[in-house]
């Protein structure tokens, strides 16, 4: 039952992990630490997984709070463990005891912590909620908690990685008409098609948002199957549903 725990030393101090989806209790495609209640593995099941991952960072699954993610720029600020999740992407709180978590399968998860003021805060940002500002919109709540920007760092977790995120010439144009210098983040694919680099755009964003210290951990969720769910991969070898990875952070 060993799990699939990375760490980056820009969080040393918190309480931090992006699981992968070894040590889990699921089987069949979701054969790992299936952590999303939202696919149709067993609900049991997955509540078994989340209970390995709330131990794993020394809480309770009573303890570890999410969000019902909807792909928008909303965040939210928790200051106690309620069983209830509000629709947002972002997490903040400056409660000792709380586990943020997101779940993602090729969307970013991002894990920020401001560990002189006591603020944490956690992002699913795929590319609508990383283009409409959940980022941004995090960073913005954690000041809110009496974190300062200087002192906030950031890290994104195992996400869909450039040479793996094909898209049509409608998606770059979404981005290049927001700002032409979004042009950047893309290279050129076959024919009219273009390779969008998710994590380069959010490490951008968290720029923008003031954030200094920020990194991703360079793991591509679609590039190694033994390690990591991935929506587009499953999409591609037709399953009928896929796993959904944990991030979490906690004081």
């Amino acid at each position: 039952m060993t799990l699939d725990i990375i760490t980056d030393d820009l969080l040393d101090g918190v309480n931090h992990g992006f699981f992968g989806r070894q040590g889990g209790a699921s089987s069949g495609v979701f054969s790992g630490l299936n952590c999303g209640f939202g696919s149709s593995d067993q609900h049991d099941i997955v509540a078994i997984n989340r209970s390995r991952v709330a131990s794993a960072m020394g809480g309770t699954a009573d303890t570890m709070v999410g969000v019902h993610q909807i792909h928008s720029a909303d965040v939210i600020t928790i200051t106690a463990a309620k069983p209830d999740k509000p629709k947002a992407d972002g997490i903040v709180t400056a409660t000792r005891g709380i586990t943020l978590s997101v779940l993602t399968a090729d969307c970013q998860p991002v894990l920020f912590a401001d560990m002189d003021a006591g603020v944490i805060g956690a992002a699913h940002a795929g590319w609508q909620g990383a283009l409409t500002g959940v980022l941004g919109n995090t960073v913005d709540a954690m000041v809110g908690l009496g974190a300062t920007r200087n002192n906030i760092v950031a890290v994104i977790g195992p996400s869909i990685s450039q040479r793996a995120y094909e898209v049509g010439p409608e998606f770059a144009e979404r981005f290049i008409d927001e700002d032409p210098l979004n042009a950047r983040y893309f290279a050129q694919g076959t024919d009219d098609r273009m390779q969008f680099d998710l994590p380069a755009f959010g490490l951008g964003r968290l720029r923008a948002a003031g954030i200094k210290d920020a990194a991703w951990t360079r793991h591509c969720t679609y590039s190694d199957p033994a390690r990591f769910y991935s929506y587009r991969r499953s999409v591609h070898e037709k399953q009928a549903d896929y796993g959904r990875l944990i991030a979490a952070i906690r004081l």
